[in-house]
Order: structure tokens, then sequence, then C-alpha cells
């Protein structure tokens, strides 16, 4: 059975992790818990997460609601009735377009069973979902995270979680990702716990204004 969080259990992983490093015990300190991140195993889940690839949040959660206005409950079967151009008019890309179709074939199919996931460890799930055209690790580990609460997982395709670890331990631009990944053996096992103070972390602490007028 793979190793999983819940909500009874997050702020006592929050503090473990405080123990474990002083950095986040000052997160912790300065700005609370984080909020525990969920959401449901569902297929309009998978869809949201395809939408929100190298895209901003809003413009993704934009298409997601244009869709369900049309279709009202977002299904495999109702989004592969749907035709390229009325997937457009809700915003999706052609390429995104098909690896929604991708995903409701591999679920209406019997190839993936969302619900089977929720018994099975992390390799096992990143393999068959990265099998499937248009997913790939970030998307998994996403997944992974919000949905089945698997609790060591280190998104370092997050640009947001690179950030955050840079800032946080005073490290220069050019750190290389084999470097964080290095930093990051450190918070097993509770690298997706460390991945949300990260977040928080990110989102309540704005970069410098220095930093800002730098990269402008």
């Amino acid at each position: 059975m793979p190793h999983t969080f819940n909500q009874s259990t997050y702020h006592s992983l929050c503090d473990t992790l405080g123990q474990m490093d002083a950095d986040f015990a000052a997160v912790i300190q300065n700005h609370g818990y984080p909020p525990m991140w969920t959401r449901p195993n569902s297929f309009e889940t998978l869809v949201h997460i395809i939408l929100e690839q190298q895209v901003s949040l809003a413009s993704a959660l934009s298409a997601l609601n244009k869709l369900r206005e049309r279709i009202q409950e977002i299904t495999p079967a109702r989004v592969l009735l749907l035709t390229d151009t009325e997937l457009r008019e809700c915003y999706f890309s052609r390429q995104k377009s098909a690896y929604v179709r991708y995903l409701a074939e591999a679920i209406i199919s019997g190839q993936i069973s969302l619900q089977a996931f929720e018994q099975m460890e992390d390799e096992e799930i990143r393999r068959e979902l990265c099998a499937l055209k248009g997913i790939g690790n970030w998307t998994v580990d996403v997944y992974l995270m919000f949905v089945l609460q698997h609790t060591d997982i280190l998104p370092l395709g997050d640009l947001a979680i690179v950030n955050a670890i840079k800032r946080l331990k005073g490290l220069p631009k050019e750190t290389t990702k084999e470097e964080l990944i290095v930093i990051g053996e450190q918070w097993k096992p509770y690298r997706t716990v460390a991945s949300m103070l990260l977040w928080h972390y990110y989102l309540s602490s704005p970069a410098p204004r220095a930093a800002k007028m730098k990269k402008g």
C-alpha cells in the first residue's frame, strides 16, 4: 500500500519537517501552516491538470469552467462527443484537445482505472499515466500529491518549487536540478508535505523588489 497523508496527520507532518529543517520551522512560524490542497480522484481533475500544463492557473480554470458550462458534467463519454471546434470554443488548444481525448478513451476502454490507482504505488501509476500521450511527470506529480496524497513527491518540474527552494535556502540562480535533488533528500519520506510548505512560502513571500526589477 502507498504511504499517504490526510487532514488529521497533515499538521503533525509539517511539524516533523520543521524539526528536520529550521527553514521550514521559520515558514510555519512566519506564515502558519500551508493549506492542504486536495482534489477529487476524477476524470475532471485530470482534465484540469492537463489544462494547467505550461499556462496560468487562471486560464486553465477558465477553460475548465467553459467546458463544464457546455457539457454540465465532465465525463469521458461527454468529452468524446465534442468536435474539435467545440473544444476550441472552450479554449482548448489543438494539442490539449487531443490529450484529453486520449485520456477519455483510456478510461472508457479500461486501459487505466482511477479507482485502481488508489491502491497502487507511485511508479506503477507513473508508468500507466505517462504511457498516455500528453501526460508527463509534472502532471503525474500533481495527481499523486493533490489527489492521492502520496507523501514523498518533490515536483522539480514545477518552477515555483524550484524558485522557492532557491529563495528559502539562499541559493544562487544557477543551482542545478541535481543539487536541488540532493537538498530534497533530507526531506524524505515527506517531500510532498515539504512541497506544500514550499508553495506556501512562495505564495506568502513575494520575491524582493530588487530581484523583480533585475529580472525585468
